[in-house]
């Protein structure tokens, strides 16, 4: 298919041609879901732009579990039809839409009572699994399986002895959220989406009652201008309210924020073969296997203060270790978490007990003429969340607009991905570079790796590893400022790469050397990389000082000790 550059060229021409002309949808918000309705209105043929106040995915969906799942627990609560959906969902991301991005992930559930448990539990499983292969897209996962307790220890010796009678194993999937989304957004502009992140609409233009458009303030450049639009979607998660009340209208629901966190630690700190998945008193907990690391979540606890940097506390950290520990045999301690991140769920909340939900389904609704509004659901189903919104906003265009065609239309990478990976031995002996990190490349860009390795190839000296952080090449920060669209020292460490969660430092021994990749491809002067390094070691020690307090007031008054990057 043919590729789009996120560069900081195409970034001012996309907001040029936005207040050039009137657009079909302008979406505002870019994570999963504004990104997926970009997508999905730019393959319907539709004039179409994406505006984002930050990063791509800045928000909730770049601090998930970064599962692709159907959510076995809800089977529990009988929502038949929501993980029908999403096992839907999770069968096309693995097998058509993103093969190179997601990947299955197995998972062992220890069972604690003898009889009962494993015929409650592994009827349970039997029905999703059954579930996902009548969805014509789950044939590509093993099924689950039963275990006895010596075997469930062999799988995971990490386990005490007396924390399981049995077990069951079965697969889910993952992903690199922010990557995705990212990669999203890049196929949303290979079919002529105009998109720009760090542009934040500050207000919407009315001709009566009806929405045509939006005012942007372009934080990169400074200024104001309008971009019209016949239909404007509000895909913007946790602040659905807050952007809602940019006009003054009363929703039909509301967001209420739940704040999840998750802690990363090495690989060696826990020793299995397969991810766990864990009951609590209040929901479940994962163990979730990341690259040379685990990803132990995740809280749900109510969040009303800030939205944009929602923090760990201390009580936080202790309640996973807490829970994890008692059925590790070798207990995690404060010194084994590398990384700890924070992120804030959209719920859906009615404006009566009557209609209350709190459910990880998805609504849309047209409040006013000209303004569409998308929120709730989950990671798994934006892109069924995007159709919806689409179809919305199609309804308020006087014209006759195509079908959703997003079931059938691969992300960026995908296409060629398989036949690149049969063939990565070749890769690695042509480019010189260890077939593990030819692995590593193809599972982060799939058939884009020859745009990564045409870079190294110019700068030989982009074929190295980052000196603090040798997970990543040194062409991979270069790449994200290039083409993928990041324009600060935070977006490269925190979403283009996971390397502020993956290293003990938290990113800070990386922070110098990577300004100074992006400093070429963005025009920065030594002032420029001085400010970038500066408000990342700050913004990591906010963080650092968050985990120390004891509840979430304290906790995010010290987060909110580093303000946001700012412009030049």
């Amino acid at each position: 298919m043919r590729t789009a550059t996120l560069g900081p060229v195409e970034r001012g021409e996309a907001l040029a041609r936005m207040a050039e002309r009137e657009l079909d949808v302008l979406v505002v918000g870019g994570g999963v879901v504004g990104a997926g309705t970009a997508l999905d209105a730019a393959t319907r043929g539709l004039a179409t732009g994406l505006v984002e106040a930050r990063d791509w995915a800045a928000g909730t969906s770049s601090r998930s579990s970064k599962l692709i799942h159907g959510g076995l627990r809800y089977l529990e609560m009988l929502d038949f039809a929501l993980v029908r959906e999403a096992l839907k969902e999770r069968g096309l991301l693995l097998e058509r839409i993103a093969p190179h991005l997601v990947r299955p992930v197995p998972f062992l559930y220890p069972l604690q009572h003898k009889g009962w448990e494993r015929f409650y539990a592994g009827s349970g499983v039997a029905l999703y699994d059954a579930m996902s292969i009548s969805s014509g897209h789950g044939r590509g996962l093993p099924t689950h399986r039963h275990l006895t307790r010596k075997h469930a220890l062999s799988v995971a010796p990490c386990l005490k002895k007396d924390a399981l009678v049995g077990a069951l194993q079965y697969y889910d999937a993952q992903m690199d959220d922010a990557r995705y989304v990212a990669t999203i957004v890049r196929t949303a502009a290979a079919y002529g989406a105009d998109v720009a992140n760090r542009a934040r609409v500050v207000g919407f233009l009315r001709e009566g009652e009806r929405v045509v458009g939006a005012r942007v303030h372009d934080l990169e450049q400074g200024g104001e201008f309008e971009v019209r639009a016949r239909q404007v979607v509000n895909a913007t998660g946790v602040w659905t309210d807050d952007t809602q009340g940019l006009i003054a209208e009363r929703g039909q629901f509301h967001v209420r924020a739940s704040k999840g966190i998750h802690l990363v630690v090495p690989k060696d700190r826990i020793h299995s073969t397969t991810g766990l998945i864990l009951r609590t008193e209040k929901s479940v907990l994962f163990v979730i296997p990341w690259g040379r690391h685990w990803i132990v979540g995740t809280t749900d606890t109510d969040w009303d203060l800030d939205k944009a940097h929602p923090a760990a506390s201390s009580a936080d950290i202790d309640y996973l270790l807490e829970h994890v520990n008692s059925v590790l045999s070798t207990p995690l301690t404060r010194d084994d978490v590398q990384g700890v991140y924070a992120g804030l769920r959209p719920l859906l909340a009615g404006e009566s007990d009557a209609t209350s939900k709190l459910s990880r389904e998805h609504t849309v609704a047209h409040p006013v003429p000209g303004l569409v509004v998308v929120a709730g659901g989950k990671y798994t189903t934006y892109r069924v969340m995007a159709k919806d919104a689409v179809d919305e906003a199609v309804h308020g265009l006087d014209q006759k607009v195509a079908d959703c065609v997003t079931e059938d239309v691969p992300l960026m990478g995908a296409e060629g991905y398989k036949a690149l990976w049969n063939t990565r031995a070749r890769i690695a002996q042509r480019t010189g570079l260890h077939v593990a990190r030819v692995e590593h490349l193809l599972n982060r860009y799939g058939s884009m790796i020859d745009e990564v390795l045409a870079l190294i190839t110019a700068d030989p000296t982009l074929g190295e590893p980052l000196a603090a952080a040798d997970d990543y090449l040194r062409a991979e920060v270069v790449y994200a400022a290039s083409h993928e669209g990041a324009r600060h020292l935070d977006d490269v460490l925190t979403r283009r790469t996971r390397v502020s969660i993956e290293t003990f430092d938290r990113g800070t021994r990386s922070a110098r050397e990577a300004a100074e990749l992006m400093a070429p491809v963005l025009g920065w002067d030594k002032g420029q990389i001085e400010r970038e390094v500066e408000h990342y070691e700050k913004r990591v020690e906010a963080e650092r000082e968050s985990q120390r307090q004891p509840d979430d007031l304290t906790a995010d008054a010290a987060r909110l000790g580093a303000p946001d990057i700012q412009p030049r």
